[in-house]
């Protein structure tokens, strides 16, 4: 896969976003110890749509919230599992972070 590092993560960053066609993915560093097997957690960034809209569109999918943290001021994410349990987050869209 091809793919283009975000010009603000450097080496030894906490979060790194790496872009590619189609998506991009976000890869955070885990303080928390492993307790089961190794799973990969997926945050998702709404292409054709703001990050609210994505999780009402999932949830009405099946989707459960496991956790909100959207903020007043319109930052945050949500987290959400899939019907096995998985969880992965929703970010804001490109437009949203881009004010």
């Amino acid at each position: 896969m091809d793919g283009t590092l975000a010009e603000d993560d450097l080496p030894g960053d906490p979060e790194a976003t790496v872009t590619a066609a189609g998506g991009a993915l976000l890869f955070v560093t885990v303080p928390d110890a492993k307790a089961g097997k190794n799973r990969v957690h997926l945050d998702l960034q709404p292409q054709d749509r703001d990050r609210d809209d994505e999780v009402e569109r999932l949830l009405a999918l099946g989707a459960t919230l496991v956790a909100d943290h959207r903020r007043t001021d319109g930052t945050g994410w949500v987290t959400l599992a899939d019907i096995e349990g998985n969880e992965f987050c929703v970010e804001r869209s490109a437009a949203e972070r881009a004010g």
